[in-house]
């Protein structure tokens, strides 16, 4: 097992407001992982917290037959940006180069370039498609491009954390083709990181956490739970995406609290009942002791 210690690229991302931390490297004997560990280790981020915006650009977002729950953005503004959506719906704002947008593309290169493999950096090398593969949360990285299909699990608690990088040798483009990830055991896709070097393409997928690419995001079919931030340009046609943003973090937007008692815990901002107090079972209550005060 390698451990992994971040200092200054941690401090930085702190700096920006932006969720990054540091964890140990897990299952390293995974039939399909070879452990490289260096003196560092890369960083994680849940970019739930990093933005507001489901789809990033610098450009373009095109988006069709497909449906977005979240906000869309691009850094340029019009005529240069663009965000053009032919029957696809979107729950949250749609952004052309305002003055917010901007400033979350400048937050997503920000994180993108404290997320970039640097020498030192520690990670559990995959191969393959990652078909049948279950992986603990940890941090583990293709050093060229990564072609996946099949099915992938990621076993862990709610507070785990995943981060995976793509093209850690200097180029790999992501391409998933009916590919599925499979959460376990309270894992979240919000806390799963995909650093991608180049273009990032998925077809008839399936998959969850956030992609973060340095080319290009292509999106046909399937469903996308998380957020999609590109350098480039972000295509959806047919696929239903529900970002971090608008979600209680399990790929469903996030409605009113139900804060009865024996229905566990809520997630959700307390002060809309029982008096601004903790929700019932949040603070341990019971039925028949629900804990209000």
């Amino acid at each position: 097992m390698s451990t992994f210690h971040r200092t200054t690229r941690l401090a930085a991302s702190l700096a920006l407001s932006l969720a990054v931390f540091t964890a140990a490297c897990n299952d390293p004997t995974a039939p399909t992982g070879d452990e490289s560990s260096f003196t560092d280790g890369p960083a994680f981020a849940s970019s739930a917290q990093g933005t507001g915006y489901t789809i990033l650009a610098d450009q373009a977002v095109t988006c069709t037959d497909g449906t977005i729950a979240g906000s869309v953005g691009t850094f340029q503004a019009a005529p240069t940006g663009s965000i053009a959506l032919t029957s696809c719906p979107v729950s949250g704002g749609v952004d052309v180069g305002t003055a917010g947008s901007k400033q979350a593309f400048n937050a997503f290169l920000a994180q993108y370039s404290t997320l970039t493999p640097q020498a030192g950096d520690a990670c559990t090398v995959l191969s393959g498609t990652l078909d049948g593969v279950t992986l603990a949360p940890g941090a583990y990285c293709f050093p060229a491009a990564a072609a996946l299909t099949g099915t992938l699990t990621l076993d862990g608690p709610s507070n785990g954390l995943w981060s995976f990088s793509i093209g850690t040798a200097g180029t790999g483009a992501l391409t998933g083709t009916n590919f599925s990830v499979v959460l376990a055991n309270g894992a979240l896709g919000c806390n799963i990181t995909w650093w991608v070097a180049q273009a990032a393409t998925l077809t008839t997928s399936n998959f969850q956490g956030n992609i973060l690419a340095g080319a290009a995001i292509t999106l046909t079919g399937g469903t996308f739970n998380g957020d999609i931030w590109s350098r480039a340009d972000v295509t959806v046609t047919g696929t239903e995406v529900v970002g971090c943003d608008g979600r209680n973090g399990q790929g469903k937007p996030r409605g009113k609290c139900n804060q009865g008692v024996g229905n566990g815990p809520e997630g959700c901002d307390p002060g809309n009942s029982n008096h601004k107090h903790g929700s019932n079972d949040e603070t341990g209550g019971t039925p028949g002791n629900p804990g209000r005060r």
